[in-house]
């Protein structure tokens, strides 16, 4: 199989894996032959990219981070909580919101289970194939991309917990949010950014005197916009003052919002994505917590279709965990774009003078000199 944007499928393409709903539910089946409605269709729900049957990569099956019960049973009960807290906007003084820590803590157990056992896991891009509310989809990866960020940095099954609850539940103050200013698809008005920016403080509000549920949670959704300098907020705290957890989620915040579909923009590929977030190092975010995430972030996913320097053009196949950012690649056709009768493969972590160049028919200006 290989990963198509949307805007590269053809009516007669036919799904390689299913497409889920905000629910978990399966939309469009295995083998189910797109047409342009659908594909239109598609679009307009937020799919950015869809793994596709193709003969030449049918023994490409690229891994999963948790097991796709495990996904469609967190998706299911992120969106009944948040969704109960969203038609409760402005809670009035004296009532309760609703009980949180037992649910969220039961699926923070099959997350850890399912990512202590893959070994050598990588970050992928979880949202491939999904039409979902950005706020839902968005909280669950930046869960199981923290959880796995603190199991590189040997972290305890409880602090594993803790960090993995307070990723989980870091925007949940945008329960609050009108959702106009949410979906907002133009510029936010002063005023709205504003109102945007007391998400941190009302998720804290709302965390704080969950039963069950550690205060450090309630200060990762407090502090997960604050950044070294002193720039973030809500109070601009910075270095020291903000906490461990806090700091990895504020990176991996950043890194799926850039490669998350959003109203107002296309997302990132990986590569851009860590590129900006580079810029930041030692500004905004930890140096040390920068080099583990780029060292477990699988830059080039496996599936896309990517074009090296020699003008080559072939399928990412496989992953080097020691090279994020040198993969296997399938080389399928020449530098004239003629299809090759015997492709081959080519380990760009052997081969050094080779680099990649283009992602789905893009050009990168990623230099992979820079360490990304």
């Amino acid at each position: 199989m290989r990963l198509l944007s949307i805007m590269q499928c053809k009516p007669g393409m036919r799904l390689a894996k299913r497409i889920f709903s905000e629910d978990g539910i399966v939309l469009l089946g295995e083998r189910m032959e797109l047409t342009s409605r659908l594909i239109t269709r598609l679009a307009e729900c937020g799919v950015q990219y869809v793994y596709i049957e193709d003969a030449r990569t049918e023994d490409i099956n690229p891994p999963t981070l948790i097991r796709e019960d495990t996904f469609r049973m967190a998706v299911k009960e992120i969106r009944t909580n948040f969704r109960t807290l969203m038609e409760r906007p402005n809670r009035k003084k004296g009532s309760a919101y609703p009980y949180i820590a037992q649910p969220f803590k039961a699926m923070m157990n099959l997350i850890i289970d399912d990512l202590s056992n893959q070994e050598d896991a990588m970050i992928m891009l979880m949202n491939m194939g999904t039409v979902d509310h950005y706020l839902f989809q968005h909280s669950l990866n930046v869960c199981v991309y923290s959880t796995l960020l603190g199991m590189s940095s040997g972290y305890s099954r409880d602090e594993l917990t803790t960090l993995g609850l307070g990723a989980l539940l870091h925007d949940i103050g945008k329960t609050q949010i009108n959702v106009n200013v949410l979906k907002k698809p133009d510029q936010l008005t002063r005023e709205e950014f504003e109102l945007m920016k007391r998400h941190p403080q009302l998720g804290y509000e709302m965390l704080k005197d969950q039963p069950n549920l550690s205060l450090l949670v309630a200060h990762c959704a407090f502090q997960h916009h604050e950044r070294l300098d002193g720039s973030g907020y809500p109070r601009g705290i910075r270095g020291n003052e903000i906490h461990d957890y806090a700091k990895w989620i504020g990176l991996v915040d950043s890194y799926d919002a850039m490669t998350t579909n959003r109203v107002y923009r296309s997302p990132m590929l990986p590569h851009d994505a860590m590129e900006r977030l580079y810029a930041g190092t030692g500004t905004l975010y930890e140096q040390r917590m920068l080099q583990l995430f780029r060292d477990k972030v699988a830059i080039y996913p496996i599936g896309m279709s990517v074009r090296l320097m020699t003008g080559e053009r072939g399928i990412v196949v496989d992953l080097n965990s020691s090279y994020p950012h040198r993969p296997v690649v399938r080389v399928l056709s020449n530098e004239a774009g003629e299809e090759l009768k015997a492709p081959y493969e080519i380990d760009l972590s052997k081969q050094l003078t080779v680099m990649i160049v283009g992602v789905n028919d893009e050009e990168t200006d990623v230099p992979l000199v820079s360490g990304i």
